[in-house]
């Protein structure tokens, strides 16, 4: 299957050719679309327990991304414009 060898002899190969990686390319980007919109869709939670556990876990992750920021922007603020505080 190498591709780089074919020989068009008219506009209207090369336009079929054209034409039929158009379609492979428009399939694999809805096949790629379909997998990330996948990746990123929550899952439901089925029961109250889980649902509990889903909210404590993803607030655990809000709160350790706060905090995360927070020290990066003391630590590196100045690059922000930020002036370094005085406090440590």
């Amino acid at each position: 299957m190498n591709n780089r060898n074919c020989n068009y002899n008219t506009l209207e190969d090369l336009q079929a050719k054209k034409d039929e990686l158009n379609v492979k390319i428009r399939q694999s980007n809805e096949t790629i679309a379909k997998l990330w919109s996948d990746l990123f869709v929550a899952k439901k939670a089925n029961t109250k327990g889980e649902f509990v556990t889903s909210i404590i876990s993803k607030s655990i992750t809000a709160f350790d991304a706060f905090m995360l920021v927070r020290k990066l922007m003391m630590q590196y603020g100045h690059f922000f414009g930020k002036k370094r505080s005085s406090r440590r």
